[in-house]
């Protein structure tokens, strides 16, 4: 009973902290926030691993910072501060004021409210950070200026439990990632939680948008779907060329080892159904409920690239830096998690894909590999990447619990 009450009691602190927080008050938290140390013998192993990192010519990678359970990344407009989210409950920022390509400082970020797997951060051009938690959306104003202090000013978009319905909150496939468009309009991914969802639960989630991708406005008004047909993306950007939105897909379990395909996709337009759950990756159909049956929808659009089946597709971004050699500008670094349930294990790595001059994909290419070991032994395995001001890129990993940086020297 005494461990109910205190749980009950910490429950209403906190929606106390987050009302205050919205009104610009303090909390009267703790002054100093709690370090994660950068050196030790975890950092010496993590270093260790790296130089087994196979990258093109001039490239190389370094440590850049220790952050448990690194997921998604977003670096802020000014340059100050990388916010990393993770699947548990917390959010880090991690900062490098020197610019020396190694973080000084990481530590949680906004600690006095409760976060629910904070996967998705994103950021607007004009400084506003969003965290896309499980069932939940928060918008962060002038983070990279409140960052230091315990107290940030927090506000939420989408309530709990607004952003999909209750009941269908699960332990799998939870994890968002967000974007601010070009249209300046908030983008979130929304994956289902079924391998494959019975036909029952189709009108519900073309409704919601799971298993899709909505959009609104950035105070959380006008939402809309804007993509379905989508089994799991956690990864996701726009094309700042021709302001098309490209995502990656995890395709179905347990159909075996080479099938069906992982995808990187591309959204020209809203309305686009890409044809899950009647295809359970690129063209294979899938047989669970019998959808093999079923006519798909019409004009369904199949991935512009096929990814080595269950080598889960995460995180992905275009570079548009020119410290990198000319056949990387413009292109999408994505990473790959690697598989957990194949007999011959794939993934690891981190991806290069080129783009034709028409904005569709040209070739894919593995950029840099070594984390999955020739036994089959994972000692990293990368979630998302992110480009740094300087040109640089950041590739996240969840297993090491760490940021790599990799840099160009001509």
């Amino acid at each position: 009973m005494l461990a109910a009450a205190t749980t009950g009691v910490q429950a209403q602190s906190n929606a106390g902290n987050l009302e205050k927080l919205g009104q610009f008050k303090s909390t009267g938290a703790m002054a100093d926030i709690p370090l994660i140390p950068q050196t030790g013998p975890k950092a010496d192993a993590i270093k260790k691993n790296l130089a087994k990192i196979k990258l093109p010519a001039g490239f190389k990678i370094n440590l850049y910072a220790l952050v448990p359970d690194a997921r998604h990344m977003a670096v802020g407009p000014q340059g100050v501060v990388t916010f990393v989210g993770t699947r548990k409950n917390k959010v880090y920022a991690v900062t490098d004021r020197a610019k020396s390509g190694t973080a000084e400082e990481v530590k949680p970020f906004a600690p006095t409210i409760d976060l629910t797997l904070p996967n998705g951060v994103c950021f607007s051009k004009d400084g506003f950070l969003y965290i896309a938690e499980q069932n939940r959306v928060m918008v962060y104003p002038a983070a990279e200026f409140f960052y230091e202090s315990p107290d940030v000013v927090a506000i939420p978009i989408v309530a709990q439990g607004d952003l999909i319905p209750k009941d269908e909150e699960s332990y799998n496939h939870t994890a968002r990632v967000c974007r601010v468009g070009p249209d300046d309009k908030l983008y979130i991914t929304l994956g289902q939680p079924f391998n494959v969802p019975a036909p029952e639960k189709a009108e519900l989630y073309k409704k919601w948008g799971i298993g899709g991708i909505v959009r609104m406005d950035r105070d959380g008004k006008n939402r809309e779907v804007f993509a379905l047909g989508i089994r799991n993306s956690v990864g996701m950007d726009i094309n700042p060329k021709d302001k098309t939105v490209w995502f990656t897909d995890n395709q179905v379990d347990g159909m075996g080892d080479k099938i069906p395909p992982g995808e990187l996709n591309r959204a020209p337009q809203p309305g686009l159904h890409f044809g899950f759950p009647w295809y359970g990756g690129g063209k294979v159909r899938v047989t669970e409920f019998g959808y093999d049956k079923e006519t798909p929808p019409a004009n369904v659009v199949f991935p512009q690239v096929e990814m080595d089946a269950h080598a889960a597709d995460l995180g992905m971004t275009f570079y548009s830096g020119t410290k990198f050699p000319k056949k990387y500008q413009g292109g999408i670094f994505s990473a790959q998690h690697g598989s957990w349930n194949r007999t011959d294990p794939v993934g690891a790595r981190v991806m290069f894909t080129s783009l034709k001059e028409d904005g569709t994909a040209d070739k894919t290419e593995v950029f840099a590999e070594g984390w999955l070991t020739a036994d089959g032994e994972y000692i990293g395995r990368p979630v998302d990447v992110a480009q740094l001001r300087d040109g640089s890129i950041l590739v996240s990993d969840d297993f090491a619990g760490a940021i790599y940086r990799i840099s160009y020297e001509r």
